[in-house]
């Protein structure tokens, strides 16, 4: 199933591009693949990230994704 990842922030300066596909049932898949290939850099940061899926967020990383589904990975963002 494709899935269309998006980086924000730090998320997007650990990765070094701002949105990639990747092919995930679950966001818990997904989560393994992105760090499998970016590393512990996007490892660390992803222990603050909240996610958007498809515009709502989630923390559950077990919600299984729908074919095409959008998924925002964000950081902590700073500022008021």
């Amino acid at each position: 199933m494709p899935v269309t990842v998006r980086y924000f922030a730090g998320a997007r300066a650990a990765v070094g591009v701002d949105t990639e596909t990747r092919e995930a049932g679950t966001l818990s898949e997904l989560v393994g693949q992105i760090v499998d290939a970016h590393g512990e850099r996007l490892e660390r940061v992803l222990t603050a990230c909240s996610f958007l899926v498809d515009g709502t967020t989630t923390r559950d990383r077990a919600l299984v994704l729908a074919p095409g589904a959008v998924v925002d990975v964000l950081p902590p963002f700073a500022g008021g």
